[in-house]
């Protein structure tokens, strides 16, 4: 894996290579990253260019025995560790680590979700335990077959527990030339004694636009549409692919259009939006709502004046000026927010379709053009 290879996180990217330049590599790293944001491959190409043996300016060389070997991440001295399910076939990573190299080389942006589809999970519930701990210190006392520096990359500390203690002293006083990088994306679920002994490195979400470009230079999206995924999908790559294979659909157009009848009480146009709707599947349909949400979210900002925090595109943007100009207020959004929300969790729940539509579009019609906002509601109108 080279940087080249990694959409964004240029500015990441710079950081880490500057830091084997000015040989200031520390020994313990924890990668915070969102999920979605690259943080594996950046850690992978990162520890490939700390053992290149023909470093180029900003990345690996690619070429060298050392760079061959961890494009296919059988390098000897490249070890993994990552929640797994335990059992009477699976003590420690090693176990598995046929599936990890496959899913990793497929496609280095994935979750716990993809992971645990790759494994025999049933009803259990994965973690690193005691035997993946003692496995590591054992791995990491033997000297360095082929590279300068050993490298241990752990995918999800917080499900290291409390068994994740063991590995206190080889962390603070690990052996000569050894890297660990951990990946985690929720600092308060790691144990503060492993936090305190790390350098912390905070990786961003990606941005709308870099999802964008990843969008239209992989899929036969319309430019549109991508705009729709990044911004639906919030930096999180894993989360835009998933939408880009779903049924293409202009989510910003068909949810402004629907608005607007809803405000003009314009019942046929809502009828034959709900009969259309309810054809789109259930993971459309989920993503439709969840798009609508952040819409408003976006408008509700514009609305509380703090318009420079908007994340929508300019042509998207503009229509939403307009509806918190002419249509919406503070109250109405937070209250179709509302109905949003628990639409969704029907949704999820096998709810019929065309009626739950038919109900969310006239509990519009309400919110907006009568200004009845559902009970119970405490809102103040200026």
């Amino acid at each position: 894996m080279q940087f080249k290879e990694i959409i964004g996180q240029e500015k990441i990217k710079q950081q880490l290579v500057q830091t084997v330049k000015e040989n200031r590599v520390s020994h313990a790293q924890l990668f915070l990253s969102p999920v979605g944001s690259g943080a594996v491959a950046l850690a992978i190409a990162y520890a490939q260019y700390i053992n290149c043996q023909n470093k180029m300016e900003n990345d690996s060389c690619g070429e060298c025995s050392s760079c061959r070997k961890y494009e296919r991440l059988i390098h000897p001295d490249l070890h993994f560790s990552y929640p797994f399910f335990a059992s009477a076939s699976t003590k420690t990573a090693v176990d598995v680590l046929e599936e990890w190299r496959s899913m990793v080389m497929h496609d280095p942006y994935f979750d716990m979700d993809i992971w645990r589809s790759k494994l025999d999970a049933a009803n259990k519930q994965a973690n690193i335990p005691i035997a993946e701990c003692h496995d590591i210190i054992k791995k990491l006392s033997y000297k360095a077959f082929e590279a300068e520096t050993k490298v241990l990359i752990m995918w999800l500390p917080e499900y290291l527990d409390k068994a994740g203690n063991a590995l206190l002293k080889l962390i603070e006083e690990p052996p000569a030339n050894t890297l660990f990088i951990l990946i985690a994306q929720s600092q308060d679920q790691i144990l503060t004694t492993i936090l305190s002994r790390t350098q912390i490195v905070k990786i961003p979400k990606l941005t709308g636009t870099e999802v964008t470009d990843y969008l239209l230079n992989s899929g036969s999206l319309t430019e549109h549409q991508a705009i729709d995924y990044a911004f639906l999908a919030d930096g999180n790559l894993i989360e835009a692919k998933a939408l880009a294979a779903d049924t293409q659909s202009d989510s910003s157009g068909t949810f402004t259009s629907w608005l607007r009848n809803g405000f003009s009480n314009k019942v046929p146009e809502l009828i034959d939006f709900t009969d259309e709707a309810a054809k789109w599947g259930r993971e459309n349909q989920k993503n439709f709502l969840k798009y609508g949400v952040n819409y408003l979210r976006e408008c509700c900002l514009i609305l509380s004046g703090a318009e420079d925090l908007v994340k929508l595109p300019p042509l998207t943007l503009e229509t939403a000026k307009k509806l918190s100009a002419h249509v919406l207020t503070l109250p109405m959004a937070e209250a179709i927010i509302a109905e949003l929300e628990k639409a969704h969790y029907h949704i999820e729940r096998n709810a019929n379709p065309k009626i739950l539509f038919l109900d969310v579009s006239l509990q519009l019609v309400k919110i907006i053009k009568f200004k009845t906002l559902p009970q119970g509601t405490q809102y103040i109108y200026n």
